[in-house]
């Protein structure tokens, strides 16, 4: 019987060796989430006309400030084993909450002189997504966008409805003035202005307009493609993605922009990656440029340098469209690519300094 013994032994090795890849190239890849992976976040503030000599040193000072604020944030969920999803949140809660941000507080105002504010959130590992459209009273999109992926059957809500269900949930509800910002305001009726279209009222409950003009007002379009988004990969090789924004200046009609749209300006999977975009909507939504990279990445095996690439300077380019996106690979590397002067931009990966960036000639 011990012959027998033995080579049930040699056997079982045999069978283990090929289960763990090595008596054969194809091994069975371990399920996503399984063991301890470096956590990397990067997000964006935006892209735009953003140029050294449309931004005063003080102002640039405070965006820096805002980028590195959130980066650490979302480092910090990310550092005690939180969650991608939960990481994402936090970041872009505070971008929301900042208002040189186009997004919560800073989202700039419709031609109808109201903030409509739009959002999204995707968890890679589930595939799970919740977006918001036209949000007007709930302090966070991004944290409502959540609750829609978490909380309900749905994907998308939109408008009135949509605030409805935050309050529901108990997320914060605020007035119209809450989100008001006067240079969102004096940007709007330069716009308004511009296109010979009626400026409306100043919101009730704000303050009276200053009797100068302010030290430093945007161009429409410093912030004509704002956004806010972050995208993370957790210690379990999770990844997630969220986008939040205020949208278009002096946007008519309700238009909706990419930001809530999965594939679009949001998407996040850990076959492939997640990626959160900035631009002109309509072009992104078209392109379904979120997707599309990550198809490149998955499908054709693109280097994600190379595949953000492809979609923003070149398909997008040939398009008209303009805008950037950064995206994220589970195992951390971290991309972004825009076509504008300008974008708000920040990475940081376990082991790593944080890094900034605003300029086009900024690494």
């Amino acid at each position: 019987m011990k012959w027998r013994s033995g080579w049930i032994c040699v056997l079982l090795a045999g069978l283990a060796a090929v289960s763990y890849g090595q008596g054969t190239p194809t091994r069975t890849p371990e399920p996503a989430g399984a063991g301890v992976h470096r956590w990397s976040v990067v997000l964006h503030g935006g892209a735009g006309v953003i140029e050294r000599s449309s931004m005063t040193p003080e102002m640039e000072k405070q965006y820096r400030a805002g980028l590195n604020e959130a980066v650490t944030a979302a480092g910090a969920v990310l550092d005690r084993g939180g969650s991608a999803v939960d990481a994402v949140q936090a970041a872009i809660e505070l971008l929301e909450d900042n208002p040189l941000f186009n997004a919560g507080r800073g989202a700039v105002f419709a031609a109808d002189g109201t903030n409509q504010m739009d959002a999204a959130i995707m968890d890679g590992a589930t595939m799970k997504a919740g977006a918001v459209a036209d949000v007007q009273r709930t302090r966070h999109p991004i944290a409502l966008a959540r609750a829609v992926m978490d909380r309900s059957q749905n994907v998308m809500m939109i408008g009135a409805g949509a605030d409805a269900f935050a309050a529901h949930q108990g997320l914060e509800q605020q007035p119209p003035s809450f989100f008001f910002t006067e240079r969102r305001w004096q940007a709007l009726e330069k716009e308004l202005k511009a296109e010979g279209l009626p400026v409306p009222a100043r919101p009730a409950g704000v303050p009276a307009a200053p009797a100068g003009p302010l030290s430093f007002v945007e161009t429409p379009g410093n912030h004509r493609y704002g956004t806010v988004g972050v995208a993370a990969v957790d210690r379990h090789g999770n990844l997630a993605a969220g986008t939040s924004t205020g949208g278009v200046t002096a946007k008519q009609w309700n238009r909706v922009g990419d930001s809530p749209v999965i594939g679009a300006g949001t998407y996040a999977s850990n076959t492939s990656c997640a990626v959160s975009a900035t631009g002109t909507g309509e072009y992104f939504i078209r392109l379904t440029v979120a997707r599309t990279i990550c198809a490149l990445v998955e499908y054709r095996g693109m280097p994600l340098q190379a595949a953000v690439d492809e979609v923003v300077q070149r398909q997008l380019v040939a398009i008209h469209g303009d805008g950037g996106v950064i995206a994220l690979l589970p195992d951390g590397k971290a991309a972004w690519s825009f076509n504008t002067p300008g974008m708000f931009r920040a990475k940081w990966q376990q082991g790593g300094a944080v890094q900034v960036g605003v300029y086009r000639d900024e690494p």
